[in-house]
Parts: structure tokens; sequence; C-alpha cells
């Protein structure tokens, strides 16, 4: 079950082009303009599976969040090595296009940003206006990051105290709704488009332009009960596009705009490239969640990984653990949740192609 997964960025792009080169498909490469972690060539690599001009067009995407792409690689491996599905695919007249690697800095770093230290996820706002203020995070900005790690008796008292206040349903919303003021901060949504923004937007001209009808699943971790993945409404707020996402993927869609999803609501989002770069196309997108660990859990790494970038003078051996911390966060290294994790993906995607072929 192991096998389409990989401990290392250099070893899942090693995958996802063995298995591109072995399903026959050609791969575009975006190169990153920094090398990884280990020296290694960093890319955005796009595999088309498929016809150019297929007026039906799923996209499945991996490490928006660059060190949640150890899970979102393994899907994409594994798609790419499913002869099942490619027929089903080809049999509904549905091309695949396959984004590996979104943020390939942060998923070779093992950090949720990009370069820029951006959230590629709340990068996608229009720079030419002003950007969205988030008061209650420069409420929450020292609590967050203090100056030493881990945090002092101080810092603990003081952010319960937030939370006996607010909730951690508010303190989540505080810190992950994203910002634009604190560029060293969490969720810092940039001042400008990012490498990866830009990036995917020429992918999506390249090959989103002769759709008629466009799906995009999106994969994420570290929201939510282990292995479960939420399939959150990923359009902008439209009845109809809901109506249709649920129809496609079941009533338990969840969305931001209600409510009823697990992610605060949020803006800048990475899948509103889609209306702009391919305006010609029924949109219907999808965010797969698949949770790791507890909320608290999940935001003390990656307070901790801030704090490291704060801090990159701090002894080797924090360092190591605040990266095993980091990576314990968005991706669970057992054979059950990497089992639970591909059968949920199959069914979306299977779901997609059917949908997307319906008439």
């Amino acid at each position: 079950m192991s096998s389409p997964f990989s401990s290392s960025y250099a070893q899942a792009r090693e995958k996802f082009l063995q298995a591109a080169e072995a399903a026959g498909l050609h791969v575009e490469s975006h190169i990153h303009p920094l090398l990884g972690r280990d020296g290694e060539t960093m890319a955005m690599d796009v595999a088309l599976d498929g016809p150019a001009d297929a007026k039906h067009l799923l996209i499945v995407s991996s490490a928006c969040h660059g060190v949640e792409g150890y899970c979102g690689s393994g899907v994409q491996v594994n798609a790419l090595q499913d002869s099942t599905w490619r027929t089903a695919a080809r049999a509904h007249k549905v091309a695949v296009l396959y984004i590996h690697a979104l943020n390939p800095f942060g998923f070779s770093h093992v950090r949720r940003v990009t370069h820029e230290n951006v959230d590629l996820n709340r990068n996608f706002q229009d720079f030419s206006k002003p950007l969205p203020l988030n008061e209650a995070y420069g409420q929450v900005e020292p609590l967050l990051l203090p100056q030493v790690w881990p945090p002092n008796a101080a810092n603990q008292q003081a952010t319960l105290d937030y939370i006996a206040q607010h909730g951690m349903v508010g303190l989540q919303a505080a810190v992950t709704r994203g910002q634009h003021q604190y560029p060293d901060g969490l969720f810092f949504g940039g001042t400008e488009p990012t490498w990866s923004n830009q990036t995917l937007r020429q992918v999506l001209r390249q090959h989103g332009q002769q759709a008629q009808r466009l799906a995009w699943i999106d994969l994420h971790t570290g929201l939510g009960p282990s292995g479960v993945g939420e399939r959150i409404f990923a359009c902008a707020d439209d009845a109809a596009a809901l109506q249709r996402a649920r129809a496609w993927w079941g009533p338990n869609v969840t969305s931001i705009y209600d409510g009823s999803s697990t992610s605060a609501f949020l803006t800048g989002l990475m899948w509103s490239s889609a209306y702009q770069e391919c305006p010609q196309a029924e949109y219907t997108g999808l965010a797969m969640e698949y949770g790791t660990q507890p909320m608290e859990q999940v935001m003390m790494a990656l307070r901790a990984d801030h704090w490291l970038h704060q801090h990159p003078e701090a002894p080797a051996a924090q360092k190591a653990q605040i990266k095993q911390d980091l990576m314990d966060a968005f991706y669970t290294d057992t054979d059950a949740w990497r089992s639970q994790i591909l059968a949920q993906a199959q069914e979306a995607m299977h779901q997609a192609v059917q949908g997307l072929s319906a008439h």
C-alpha cells in the first residue's frame, strides 16, 4: 500500500515522473527558481492523460500546501498506475490533468508555505485593490510566535485565556483566515502573486481554455478526524454549483459559506483562478481535506515551524524535531491511513468523471 507514497519530495517527484512515463504521458516541468532541501531540482510537473482538445477536463492537484503533498502525490502516482481508473476516464471522454506539486518548495523543505513564506491558498487576491484586513490575527500574532520555543507558561496561559473568551473555533478562524500584514507570520497571503500562483495560471491557460466543463479535485491534509476525507465545496458562493457538487460527490459536501465545513471562511483561494483563466467552462471544484491529528497539535506544529523560520539559529536537534512534528501533522505514516486516503480519492475521481460526462 505504501508504494505510491514517498518519504521525500525528490522521491515523490521521481515516482510521479516514472508513473507518467510508464503511462505513456508527456510531462511538462515548470522549474522552480530555487533548489530543494537536498539540492534537487524542484518543479511544478504537469501531465495530461487524454486529448488536448477534450471538452471535459478533470484536474487533480497536490501540494498546494507543500508538506501536504506527501499525501496528494501518493494519490496521483496511484491514479497513474491504475489502469481501471484510466480506462474509466477515457470511456467517459474526460481528460485528466495531474498537477504535481503546486508548491514544490514547501513539499521539499517540509513547510506548508511557499519560498515567499506565503500560504498559496490565500494568495489569489486582486492585488490592485486593498487587501483584506484580518484584525483578529493581529491580536493573536504575539501569542502564536513567542520569542522562545516551546512557549513558556505565560504564553500558554495567555493562549488559554484567548480560547476561553473566543473559543477554539474563534482562534482557528483568527489564525487560518489569512492575513496580509505580517510577512513572517502564519497564513500570510502575500502582497503580490507568488511563483506558484503565476505558474498555475499559465498551466490553466494552456490546458483549460478548451474545456466546456471543468472539475478540480485539490488534495489537502490537516483538518478533521484522522483518515476522513472531508469534501469541501471549492467554488464561488453559487447555489447551482453547490447543487452540482452535491449531486456528484454526495450530500455530505461541506461549504465554508454556510459554516458546515471544518474550514473557516477564507479569501484568496486558489480555485478562483479557474474562473479567471477558464471563463468559458462550467466549473465544479472540491477540496479533499484528510484528517491527521487534533487541531491543537496541528496548530502547534505550524507555530513551531514558523518560529523556526524566524530563528534559523535553533539547535539541530530542535530543528529536526520541529520538522518531524510538522510532517506528522500533515501525513500519517501508516498503511491504514494511506489506504483510507486512496480509497476515498479514487471514489471522488470516479464520481467526478461521471458528473462531467453527464448531460
